[in-house]
């Protein structure tokens, strides 16, 4: 059942169902090898941010069109599984489950996740964000600089904000982020905790999905605040195989987080 009373998070983007093999090597072209596990779960950049944004208890909504197929049917389920609104959950004959992925949430404040990346992204993007978010590889594609420092990502924060981006931040994986904005213009980077990671997939995620919980339901905290709390719930989210399954809940996180 979804969580009474208007949206606190609202999420407008891609709901994909992962079908994956685990192997010991990647084939080679026109390749067969043996997998020695596989399974099916929820993914799509999307859903994945609003079912992390729901699991540290936000109130949320998912906006999109899912296939009428079995991976559709499947897909609504989960979400009321997770206590996620399903009332803007669409389903289609014309095509199968998946979409593009954006992030907006119910404060007037949008935050933009430039998945996957075009070199020649619409300049409203940037001018209608309150919050642009990418990582190192969708950094240089919109600025062709390439980033492998938190150096760098300051410079790419930099080119986003002449762009007309209001508050930038740029992911580097085990690194942290690196923030910039047009209050504090000069780009701060906020690192990760160390931790053994096991699987990274989704943790871009889980960390944006977080992002817009402490966005929303803790209006008060400082950015760089923010920014330390979800780097550290993606943290926990690497030390698990899968994506969504091991995004964590709030019942199983240290408390003063909250």
């Amino acid at each position: 059942m979804a969580a009474a009373g208007p949206a606190e998070v609202v999420v407008v983007g891609s709901c994909m169902t992962d079908l994956v093999s685990l192997t010991t090597r990647l084939p080679k072209a026109g390749e067969t090898i043996h997998g020695h596990k596989f399974f099916i779960g929820f993914g799509g950049k999307g859903a994945n941010q609003c079912i992390q944004a729901a699991r540290l208890g936000a109130k949320t909504l998912m906006i999109c069109k899912v296939g009428k197929d079995s991976f559709g049917n499947d897909y609504i389920e989960n979400f009321k599984r997770n206590g996620i609104s399903t009332d803007f959950v669409g389903q289609t004959e014309d095509a199968a489950t998946g979409a593009a992925s954006i992030i907006v949430n119910s404060e007037v404040k949008t935050l933009f996740n430039p998945a996957p990346a075009h070199a020649e992204l619409d300049p409203q993007f940037y001018t209608h964000s309150d919050i642009f978010c990418c990582n190192e590889s969708e950094a240089e594609i919109l600025t062709g600089i390439s980033v492998g420092t938190p150096e760098d990502a300051g410079k790419v924060g930099l080119v986003l904000l002449e762009r007309g981006c209001k508050l930038v931040i740029v992911t580097l994986g085990a690194e942290g982020c690196v923030m910039i904005s047009v209050d504090e213009p000069i780009p701060k980077h906020v690192p990760a905790g160390k931790v053994r990671a096991v699987d990274t997939t989704g943790a871009g995620d889980s960390f944006v999905g977080a992002l817009a919980f402490f966005m929303a339901c803790y209006p008060n905290l400082s950015m760089e605040e923010v920014i330390r709390k979800s780097n550290f719930i993606a943290s926990v989210s690497v030390q698990a195989s899968g994506t969504q399954s091991s995004y964590p809940y709030r019942k199983d996180l240290p408390q003063d987080l909250f």
